[in-house]
C-alpha cells in the first residue's frame, strides 16, 4: 500500500520549518510521498495571489525525491477549497484502494476543525496527523476531534510565514528562514513590500 502525506497550506510563503516537518514526519511514517498543496481559495485566510504561492511552494520543496506540490486546488479557479473535497479528489486520483492518505495538520487547526466543512468525513479518507506548534496547547481541543488524531512531536521553531510577511515589509532579512531561491522569487516579484 502505497502511503502519502497530505500537508497544505497558504505557504505565504514557505520556510524552513515546513521542510523540517515534513522531512521528519516522512520518515517517521515511511511515507512514500509528502504532498504538498498550497491551498487554492482558503476560505479563512486571505493572501496573496495562488501562482505567486505556488510557484514558491514548487520552489521551496524542490530538492527533496520525496516532496511533490500538488495544483489540485489552485486549479480548481476561484471556488472556495475545503480539505474535504480536495482529500475526496486525493482518493480517487490515488484509488481508494491502494493508497492510504495521511493528513497533516498543525495543533492550531486541531483548535478550530470544528468550523472545518465536513470535519468527521475528514477521519474516513485520511489519517489525521497533528503537529505541535509553538503558542498552540493540544490540550484545549475538543475532546471529540483530539481523540480520534494521531499527535506527532516535531522541533520547536518559532518561525511563522505571517512573522517573515512583517519582516519584509519592514525591509528586514529573513535568510536562513526561507531558501534562497524563495528569497529571490519574494524580491523579484516585490511580494510583501508595504505600498
Amino acid at each position: 500500500m502505497k502511503k502519502i502525506g497530505v500537508f497544505g497550506g497558504t505557504f505565504n510563503p514557505p520556510h524552513i520549518a515546513h521542510s523540517i516537518a515534513a522531512q521528519c514526519i516522512t520518515e517517521v511514517l515511511s511515507l512514500d510521498k509528502m504532498l504538498f498543496i498550497p491551498s487554492g481559495n482558503p476560505p479563512l485566510k486571505n493572501s496573496i495571489p495562488s501562482a505567486h504561492r505556488l510557484a514558491m511552494a514548487k520552489l521551496a520543496f524542490s530538492d527533496n525525491d520525496k516532496f511533490e506540490v500538488s495544483e489540485i486546488e489552485i486549479s480548481s479557479g476561484n471556488e472556495k477549497s475545503y480539505t474535504v473535497d480536495t482529500l475526496n479528489k486525493l482518493k480517487i486520483l490515488y484509488g481508494n484502494v491502494e493508497t492510504q492518505l495521511h493528513l497533516i495538520i498543525g495543533s492550531d487547526n486541531l483548535l478550530n476543525l470544528d468550523k472545518w466543512k465536513q470535519p468527521d468525513k475528514l477521519f474516513e479518507l485520511a489519517e489525521v496527523i497533528v503537529m505541535n506548534r509553538p503558542g498552540f496547547d493540544h490540550g484545549e481541543a475538543d475532546k471529540y476531534f483530539a481523540d480520534r488524531v494521531k499527535f506527532f512531536s516535531i522541533p520547536y521553531m518559532e518561525i511563522s510565514s505571517s512573522e517573515i510577511r512583517k519582516l519584509i515589509s519592514e525591509k528586514r532579512s529573513a535568510r536562513y528562514m526561507i531558501s534562497s531561491k524563495v528569497e529571490k522569487y519574494i524580491s523579484d516579484n516585490g511580494l510583501y513590500i508595504k505600498q
